[in-house]
């Protein structure tokens, strides 16, 4: 998997391609939001459009990444999963604590009402 990030109007948007499967790259992603976090960004993009797989440690890193930006009084939305990924999400019930959406315009304006 590899993912690339960057941060536009106080929004870190990240976009994730490939197989979460929880490997060295979940744990990249954890560094890179604790490095925003740290800098007071409290909202997060996660476009998943181009994950064509996720296991239960991919799920674990999504958590983990939601837990955070909770914790500090923000807010994670993901973008545009396959529907693979959306029948897993819905399987255990993450679409109930995630906020999923289908466009970026979407994802923006359900991340800034949530402050």
């Amino acid at each position: 998997m590899n993912f690339n990030h960057q941060l536009k109007d106080q929004i870190l948007e990240l976009s994730l391609n490939g197989d979460l499967i929880g490997e060295s790259s979940g744990l990249d992603i954890i560094e890179v939001i604790n490095n925003y976090i740290q800098d007071s960004v409290r909202l997060c993009l996660i476009d998943i459009s181009g994950l064509r797989y996720i296991n239960s440690s991919g799920i674990g890193v999504l958590i983990t990444v939601l837990t955070k930006f909770r914790n500090k009084g923000g807010e994670v939305c993901l973008l545009n999963p396959s529907e693979n990924v959306k029948k897993l999400l819905i399987i255990t019930k993450l679409n109930a604590i995630f906020n999923i959406v289908e466009t970026r315009e979407d994802a923006i304006e359900t991340l800034k009402n949530s402050l």
